[in-house]
């Protein structure tokens, strides 16, 4: 039976893709997850999972933990500017050790965004291409919680502020993408496959909508200029650089960057993605606010 890995395991999507394993019926004995911490996966090796330690700086060290490997799923890195010598490191020792495919967590649209994060992932993607390993490019768009997650704040203000117009975003859960993700590991294909991946699309204003409408108070959406935005930025305390990287991510949202009407995720899913509503309602539950 082959045996599956999932690097950064101890994070909130890989944890969540070797716990999709399990319930898959993967033993945890043909599972690897690889953590920068093994204490932090410690939970996951009770559960009888292979926990090995390595770090995505360290070459020698993924060489040892993606021994025997068949299949690896690469969740990308999390430090901006090291995530291509990351990957690369990660991608060259599965190939030393006879991996025989790499699913990489990807981003949306990217051969054509301009979200400042894309960069990594393409340079990332020409890595892939290059190594001569069978790769399936996982392209997810943004994560729902990426606004959930500020839910306590939208309800405290009564408003979202953004620079993002009326464009739309094709958000999907953590849980949803791990499952995708899982999906696409355990299918047997050949050659290389890429899935844009992303749910029912929505806009800033019909999210506070479903806010409103979820925890019974008002939330509007207001719309700012980019230099407004980044100038509210400051005022919330991020630095210049922090506020201009953050407006540039709304502004990539107005031109589409972040929108597909692919039906990939459905697919893997094997059923729709989370509705947006009960991603609220279930944020709902866990504020401090409503």
């Amino acid at each position: 039976m082959p045996i599956y890995a999932v690097t950064g395991a101890s994070g909130q999507l890989g944890r969540l893709a070797v716990l999709e394993l399990l319930s898959r019926g993967v033993p945890g004995s043909d599972v690897v997850a690889v953590v920068r911490t093994p204490g932090k996966a410690a939970d996951l090796a009770g559960r009888g999972v292979q926990v090995r330690e390595a770090d995505y700086s360290r070459p020698s060290s993924l060489v040892v933990a993606l021994a025997d490997v068949d299949r690896l799923l690469l969740v990308s890195s999390s430090e901006p500017d090291r995530r291509v010598i990351h990957h690369t490191n990660v991608i060259e020792g599965a190939r030393s050790t006879g991996t025989s495919r790499i699913v990489y967590t990807s981003m949306l649209n990217a051969d054509a965004t301009t979200n400042p994060l894309a960069e990594e992932h393409q340079d990332t993607e020409r890595a892939l291409r290059g190594a001569g390993i069978p790769f399936t490019l996982l392209r997810n768009g943004w994560y729902t919680e990426n606004y959930t997650g500020q839910l306590d704040e939208y309800l405290r203000r009564g408003e979202i502020l953004g620079a993002a117009g009326s464009g739309r975003i094709s958000a999907a859960t953590r849980r949803d993408y791990a499952r995708a993700a899982v999906t696409a590991l355990l299918q047997d294909e050949p050659g290389n496959r890429s899935y844009e991946l992303g749910g029912p699309a929505f806009d800033l204003s019909e999210l506070a909508r479903v806010i409103s409408e979820v925890t019974s108070t008002a939330v509007v959406y207001r719309d700012l200029s980019v230099g407004e935005y980044k100038s509210s930025l400051r005022q919330a305390g991020l630095d210049q650089g922090s506020a201009e990287f953050v407006a540039a991510l709304d502004v990539s949202i107005a031109h589409g960057d972040l929108a597909t009407d692919s039906q990939d995720l459905a697919r893997l899913l094997g059923r729709p993605a989370t509705p947006l509503a009960e991603v609220v309602r279930t944020a709902t539950q866990r504020t401090t606010i409503h």
